[in-house]
């Protein structure tokens, strides 16, 4: 029997705790276990949400008689039980998965090769969708008539599985299979944020011309993609999305599992959207540490009193800065909800040679989905002066994004 273990994917928390709402419907209730959250004890019961996946009568119709292919990983859960083995218990035909970044286990590094193999487990082909082959080919999708996407996003722009799902809706599109969504909550669904990008900064860490936090789960921005147009040649895939029941772009949601390597903690995926950007300059974000995405630093003890070495690991592999006494901020108890500018701004003004903040490539505009923010930042522009400019493309895309919501919304 398939299983996985995930054992260095400790929960963030235990338990998916939510408000209750009033999209909870009687028929939700029935098929939802009920849950009191230990701060909440003199409240009533709330429920636990139904993820698309949790949802199986709901597309059971859609896989019975069919070749399968799943677009995978470690957060493909069903309950405590892998996808693909809820799917193989019910006898579904899964012909082969493909793996995203971080691999089918979540444990590749950033950026890491994703090698093709055979799951040992099953003797499934596993097909590598990162690096050179981003898009399963023709070939790859012969003996296959359902593609399966079901993958946790955290609700930023960069975060790479969008952009495998882009993908993978392209070459369903184009070889006229269908591409099944099992939609998930957006633990950073409550607000959309940030410069939009510019079509001439495309890239693998930027597909759409959405803000750095879109505000939607990936259910609505593979309908946005397919309505937009931004398919290749303007192709439209078949598209179902199972829905999450119980959820609104308000719930609160902790994931039961780390999404990838370098967002080990709740903090770190709620401070990602804003911190990221320090991929693009000479500031380490604690790659190769304990908390990672929570804590930013250098070698020059002018950027603050705490400290930390980022060191090679079995899964981070040269991080910036790697075996040297940084010093930075110690962000793990920033309670902060929404993007701000505000730690990239600090730690350019304390940076002496400002000319060497930012690293030499593109990366940085490619982040900031344009060149507008890194020159806005070397004019000394503020973050309330910054954010002025972003407001036309957002009130633009607020009226984009409100035609593919499958959640209330406020």
């Amino acid at each position: 029997m398939f299983s996985l273990s995930f054992i260095s994917y400790q929960p963030l928390l235990t338990g998916l705790l939510i408000l209750t709402t009033a999209c909870h419907s009687p028929s939700v209730s029935s098929q939802t276990s009920v849950r009191k959250p230990s701060s909440t004890v003199n409240q009533k019961p709330v429920l636990a949400l139904q993820t698309g996946a949790e949802q199986f009568k709901e597309y059971i119709a859609d896989l019975k008689g069919k070749r399968v292919a799943l677009v995978v990983n470690h957060t493909s859960l069903v309950g405590k039980t892998h996808l693909a083995d809820t799917l193989l218990s019910q006898k579904i035909n899964i012909v082969k998965i493909f793996a995203p970044e971080h691999g089918f286990r979540g444990d590749a590094d950033a950026g890491e090769h994703v090698s093709n193999t055979i799951d040992k487990k099953t003797g499934l082909p596993l097909i590598s969708i990162y690096g050179k082959n981003k898009k399963p080919s023709p070939e790859q999708l012969k003996d296959v008539d359902v593609v399966i996407f079901d993958i946790q996003d955290v609700g930023a722009r960069f975060y790479t599985y969008i952009s495998t799902m882009h993908y993978v809706m392209e070459a369903c599109a184009e070889n006229k299979k269908k591409c099944l969504i099992l939609d998930r909550p957006n633990p950073n669904g409550h607000y959309f944020d940030g410069p939009v990008l510019k079509p001439a900064f495309k890239s693998f860490i930027g597909m759409h011309q959405i803000p750095v936090v879109h505000g939607l789960t990936v259910g609505e921005l593979a309908q946005m993609i397919n309505g937009e147009g931004w398919l290749a040649n303007n192709v439209k895939c078949d598209l179902k999305v199972i829905q999450v029941k119980g959820y609104t772009h308000q719930t609160p949601y902790v994931l039961p599992v780390r999404p990838s390597p370098g967002l080990p903690t709740e903090a770190s995926i709620r401070l990602y959207p804003s911190i990221c950007f320090f991929e693009g300059t000479t500031i380490s974000l604690g790659r190769g540490t304990d908390f990672s995405f929570q804590v930013a630093g250098a070698p020059n003890p002018i950027y603050g009193s705490f400290t930390f070495t980022p060191k090679t690991t079995a899964i981070v592999k040269n991080p910036p800065h790697e075996n040297q006494l940084c010093y930075g901020k110690d962000y793990r108890q920033d309670t902060t909800r929404h993007l701000t500018l505000k730690y990239l701004l600090d730690f350019y003004n304390m940076t002496p040679d400002k000319n060497k903040f930012f690293l030499t490539t593109k990366h940085f505009d490619l982040l900031a989905g344009s060149e507008e923010l890194k020159k806005q930042i070397l004019a000394g522009m503020t973050e309330e002066q910054i954010r002025a400019t972003w407001q036309s493309d957002l009130q633009k895309y607020a009226t984009i994004r409100k035609k593919y919501l499958l959640y209330p919304d406020k």
